[in-house]
């Protein structure tokens, strides 16, 4: 028997007892402190399609952006407003195309291009929850886009928000400063030119079915 056994061969055995139809151990990635999953690797969809990144760390860097975004559009909604104030108003109009585009400044007691001017105070809290909801949506922030599309909404809103405070005739009355005139259109201002892009943004990334936390829905 011990010649047959040293011919034929002994099989291997494994080196450890019970490793047979073991699967491979897996990693899914730390915690956080705040005790989210860091997912180190991208999530794949039932396609293969690589989705978005859900670590803390992307969720910072869209916050980042966010706010990044915000104060960009609101330190330009501000800044040509007080050149506005100072410079053009009560003065005649500037043409910049002819009659096809001026800057004449005016003071608008309602809404986005002159709309409900009898509606002050709703337009002031109108601006305000609005911040408090994208201020909530930021806590599932992963979407680049969507991060975008919503720092132009809270940049916008903010500046406008600020004329409702601070400018006559009085606290949540305040009317906002006008001053984009392009031909047979209302009169506008930079905050209303990024609440609009960052609503046709944010109605775009709907279509396309992306979330603000990433998720792509094919439907």
């Amino acid at each position: 028997m011990a010649e047959a056994e040293s011919i034929i061969g002994t099989p291997d055995i494994p080196e450890a007892e019970g490793s047979e139809g073991a699967e491979p151990e897996r990693n899914d990635g730390a915690l956080t402190p705040d005790g989210q999953a860091t997912d180190t690797t991208a999530a794949e969809d039932g396609d293969g399609e690589a989705m978005v990144d859900r670590s803390a760390a992307t969720r910072r860097r869209r916050i980042i952006l966010l706010f990044c975004v915000a104060v960009l559009a609101y330190l330009l909604d501000l800044g040509s407003k007080m050149l506005v104030v100072a410079k053009l108003e009560h003065q005649e109009p500037i043409e910049i195309f002819g009659s096809w585009l001026r800057l004449d400044a005016i003071r608008n007691a309602g809404a986005a291009f002159g709309i409900g001017e009898a509606f002050t105070i709703i337009f002031t809290i109108i601006a305000a929850t609005v911040i408090v909801v994208i201020a909530r949506l930021a806590r599932k922030l992963y979407s680049l886009p969507w991060a975008i599309a919503l720092g132009l909404l809270l940049g916008g809103a903010l500046g406008n928000l600020t004329d409702r405070i601070f400018r006559a005739p009085g606290v949540f009355e305040g009317a906002v400063v006008d001053f984009i005139a392009p031909a047979h259109f209302a009169v506008f201002n930079l905050a209303d030119s990024a609440i609009v892009c960052g609503g046709i943004l944010i109605v775009i990334l709907s279509f396309k079915g992306l979330d603000p936390d990433g998720t792509v829905h094919k439907d």
